[in-house]
């Protein structure tokens, strides 16, 4: 057994010990996904030649990163630069070597053995960075057959659109400081939106031990009284104190199986926000839909964590839905103008953009930061303005 496989083993060895102490499915997770990268990384080494000192260096990063995890909080920006970004870095480039690994000598060590650490970079870059985008969408223009399916934005539009911000998914952690998202937030007011909403998947395990921080990222939305809503994600029912004291401090109301009546300049908008469940959706989103009937008059928007769910819900329920979850697939090519990700290989569900099911639309936001698999790659964080045109808006019909 070469040296760095025994040093491997033995790092491997004091994770899962340390990560005992924090849980015994925290400890499960890490042996097996740690003990995947180091089988990797073991048959990758003998290959990097004079770059062995900073495979070493990225190796015994992703080892710190996974024992300061048994303490997890938000740690500051040199650890970040030093420790959590080289160790997902090399991570996620270790893991799509994998093909590589089992090829072994059969493929030359230039370029190909690189070619995962390259990729790798670039989604470092793309985890980091956010580019402002404006999208136009029409709704409550008629049925689609079939679905769920992807669907244009629409032709029809009308002159003072639904101007709304959509943020979801910024998972507050090593790739989401508290001053980045603050940054987000502050984008989103100047844009002057009719509305702000917030679609669920607020922290981390980092970010939620100290419950201060989340607020103080969302602080700036407090600017916009009346107009920011939001509802629960998965990973909010972690720290669900956490999520409400937020949004209590910033003067937003959160929706969770609750509804909201909404006058704005382009119209009433009526909003329907669902908690997140794993079971019973069909069940669950049909109870809330009867306990909150629509109100004549007013454009129904309703926020939905998991656009896996949309299937489910109630013919005629809702002119707009709004999600998040899937990060937009995360992996896939949509940098290159293509819609195929990685997501859409293991399910059958709405990943990314806008999609139709009868009268309903759906508009899935690919996320403003992202969780899981270390890094994004190929599919871009999402900052964007959305334009909401319906045609069909009965905006001067009485509320019921």
């Amino acid at each position: 057994m070469s040296a760095f496989a025994v040093a491997s083993l033995i790092g491997w060895l004091l994770v899962v010990g340390l990560a005992r102490l924090r849980s015994k499915p925290y400890a499960i997770f890490r042996g097996v996904s740690l003990g995947i990268h180091s089988l990797i990384a073991t048959a990758l080494f003998p290959r990097v030649g004079q770059l062995s000192w900073a495979f070493l260096y990225l190796h015994a990063a992703l080892h710190v990163q996974s024992i300061a995890l048994v303490r997890p909080r938000l740690r500051p920006l040199w650890y970040r630069v030093v420790v959590s970004v080289p160790g997902a870095f090399f991570g996620a480039g270790t893991l799509l070597a994998l093909p590589l690994a089992i090829a072994g000598a059969s493929v030359p060590a230039f370029p190909w053995l690189w070619l995962p650490y390259v990729l790798s970079a670039v989604g470092v870059v793309q985890s980091l960075a956010t580019r402002p985008e404006e999208f136009d969408l029409v709704v409550a223009d008629g049925d689609v057959a079939g679905g769920p399916r992807r669907h244009a934005p629409g032709a029809l539009r009308v002159a003072r659109p639904l101007r709304v911000v959509q943020i979801t998914d910024p998972h507050l952690g090593p790739f989401m400081s508290v001053q980045r998202l603050r940054r987000i937030c502050e984008r989103a007011v100047a844009r002057k939106p009719d509305l702000v909403l917030l679609t669920g998947d607020f922290l981390t395990m980092e970010s939620q031990a100290d419950p201060g921080l989340l607020a103080q990222a969302l602080e700036p939305l407090a600017a916009l009284p009346g107009r920011v809503f939001g509802c629960f994600g998965n990973h909010d029912h972690e720290a669900p104190e956490i999520v409400r004291a937020a949004f209590a401090k910033i003067g937003a109301r959160l929706l969770i199986d609750d509804a909201a009546l909404v006058e704005t300049d382009a119209g009433r908008v009526e909003l329907l926000g669902f908690d997140f469940r794993f079971r019973k959706r069909a069940e669950h989103l049909a109870e809330v839909c009867r306990r909150y009937p629509r109100r004549a008059g007013a454009l129904r928007v309703a926020l939905l964590h998991d656009p896996g769910a949309f299937r489910h819900l109630p013919a005629g329920e809702a002119d707009l839905v709004l999600s998040g979850h899937t990060h937009g697939g995360q992996v896939g090519l949509v940098s290159l103008g293509m819609p195929w990700t990685m997501l859409r290989v293991f399910m059958n569900a709405p990943d990314h953009g806008f999609w139709a099911r009868g009268s309903e639309r759906l508009y899935v936001h690919r996320g403003t930061g992202h969780y899981g698999f270390p890094l994004r790659l190929g599919v871009p964080a999402e900052d964007s303005l959305l334009r909401v045109h319906a045609p069909e808006w009965p905006a001067d019909v009485p509320v019921a």
